[in-house]
């Protein structure tokens, strides 16, 4: 019960919340109601660090979701320009992660890391088309048991400004494991080939619970 009130914090995430104790701490010798904003700014980004532990299925005929959020692409088209794949064809499922949401990625399938990509880039809001193409990103291309290539793409939003990554190229992932995160408002895209989409648009996800295909 504790844990679900107070789930562990973030590495990330020491910094700011004794940042947020400070800046309450000084608006509180100003006024009572200043002091009180910095106490609800305080919760808010304890909770946006937070890390909580979830239930993996550790299952390899199914991908399990990147990152909380909302579903908000089911399509099918060419793979990312930046990693050569564009003339091959693959699903694409894209999430888009709140300020309230946790940020904390996690990799959908067992796997080994064959390629990470960052890419620089702009802050267009995470929920626009072009986001996947033009704002700051990483990429992590992963080889599951089957022999398939699963694409995760971290995308920073309009006020995220930096992209986490704490996964290594040839890393060994088992299913639901943490590979990075992004720092206030993003977006998680999966790209995935020879499964079967379980999700559609609007739907709310669990990163490492909520089952996105099945093989």
């Amino acid at each position: 019960m504790f844990s679900k009130i107070f789930p562990k914090l973030h590495s990330e995430g020491y910094k700011f919340i004794i940042i947020a104790v400070v800046l309450t701490i000084i608006l509180y010798n100003f006024s009572g109601f200043l002091g009180l904003i910095g106490i609800l700014l305080s919760v808010w980004v304890y909770y946006f660090f937070r890390d909580p532990e979830r239930v993996i299925i550790n299952d390899d005929n199914y991908l399990v979701s990147p990152a909380d959020g909302e579903v908000i692409k089911v399509e099918e088209i060419e793979g990312p320009k930046d990693l050569g794949l564009e003339n091959k064809r693959f699903h694409k499922i894209s999430i888009f992660m709140n300020v309230f949401d946790c940020h904390v990625n996690r990799t959908p399938c067992k796997g080994t890391v064959e390629e990470i990509l960052y890419k620089p880039g702009k802050f267009f809001n995470a929920s626009f088309d072009k986001a996947s193409e033009e704002n700051e990103r990483n990429y992590y291309r992963i080889k599951d048991v089957h022999g398939n290539n699963i694409i995760i793409v971290q995308i920073a939003g309009l006020v995220a400004r930096r992209i986490v990554c704490e996964t290594s190229k040839d890393q060994e992932l088992m299913q639901g494991e943490r590979i990075g995160m992004i720092r206030f408002g993003s977006r998680a895209d999966v790209y995935y080939e020879n499964y079967k989409p379980l999700v559609k648009i609007g739907q709310r996800s669990i990163s490492g619970e909520t089952l996105l295909a099945k093989k």
